[in-house]
């Protein structure tokens, strides 16, 4: 019998069955004795368009019933190697989103001060700069993988600084970024002005937009981040909207001509190797999402990233 956790099995258990928590794994009070948290943070008070992300943790956590253990593409078995567990959700003020900001950031001090490193469920994308927030004071700067529809990096929406699509500007003032190492990859639709996507090339940083990944292979692209990034600690941020929406329908902000299913596996699946200290999937909006593929491909790619985490071998070419 292993010593670390393991997700509850169906042939326990009934796959509608069994525990609410990510992928049927046991549930914990905090991230004491943990490798690897999973943290909802259910949360859209930060959200321009459609809701509903509030309700992307608990709709994750159910479509992930149906996840194994055992990774048949890449031969990964993170549940052989880390202790890992679901520590609920951050306990944000819903009517106030400036202090949901630091209830964030200090949830997340507590998790890395545990020696967690944790998958966040989001929830909107404003999330991404607190923990950032919190990364810094555990790492310093980090590496940025963040994948996306989107740059996120407007200075106000409607007069605010505090936003879902300004998560990356304000992290880039605090200081929380390398800037020689992010890559944001999937960014495509209209725009305001060319300034959308080239305020973060001025910055040094690598845009990739979703049309130069149209009908090609992104293992490439992935090689080319890896050898960038080196041991860096870096940071995978995943928003649901990178996906084309034929894939993806339910999430607030979608845009037409994203990214592929497979070149979104191509994308976490090419972070292996690299000095993962964290990651989300954020932008999952249930009331938009009725067959729930959306929810279940969020859950899919976060069992992804738990596959590439460090310490995790990589057993199979896939």
């Amino acid at each position: 019998m292993s010593r670390f956790n393991q997700p509850l099995g169906g042939n326990e258990m009934p796959r509608f069955g069994g525990p609410a928590t990510m992928m049927r794994l046991p549930s914990a009070p905090d991230a004491t004795g943990l490798d690897v948290a999973f943290v909802g943070i259910p949360m859209d008070i930060g959200t321009s368009n459609r809701p509903g992300s509030r309700l992307g943790p608990r709709q994750i956590r159910d479509e992930s019933r149906m996840l194994r253990p055992y990774n048949m593409a890449t031969g990964a078995a993170p549940f052989e190697h880390l202790q890992v567990a679901d520590i609920g959700d951050v306990p944000i003020n819903t009517f106030d989103l400036k202090k949901s900001v630091d209830i964030i950031t200090a949830f997340y001090d507590d998790v890395l001060e545990k020696g967690a490193l944790p998958l966040t469920l989001g929830g909107d994308h404003t999330l991404t700069w607190p923990i950032l927030r919190a990364m810094k004071k555990r790492h310093g700067p980090v590496a940025l993988i963040h994948v996306d529809a989107h740059a996120d990096i407007n200075d106000t929406m409607f007069g605010e600084k505090v936003a879902h699509g300004c998560p990356f500007r304000r992290a880039w003032e605090d200081g929380c970024l390398l800037n020689d190492r992010v890559f944001q990859i999937g960014l495509r639709g209209t725009g305001y002005s060319p300034e959308d996507f080239d305020w973060g090339r001025q910055r040094g940083w690598t845009v990739v937009q979703a049309e130069e990944c149209w009908h090609r292979s992104l293992k490439p692209l992935m090689a080319e981040v890896r050898a960038k990034i080196g041991d860096a600690p870096v940071y995978l941020s995943y928003d649901i909207d990178s996906l084309d929406p034929a894939f993806a329908p339910g999430t607030g902000t979608v845009e037409p001509g994203g990214l592929t299913i497979w070149q979104g596996l191509e994308i976490v699946r090419g972070a292996a190797g690299l000095n993962l200290v964290g990651g989300d999937l954020v932008e999952v909006s249930p009331p938009y999402d009725p067959s729930g593929n959306t929810a279940l491909i969020g859950a899919n790619l976060l069992y992804e990233m738990l596959c590439v985490l460090p310490g995790v071998p990589q057993g199979r070419a896939g």
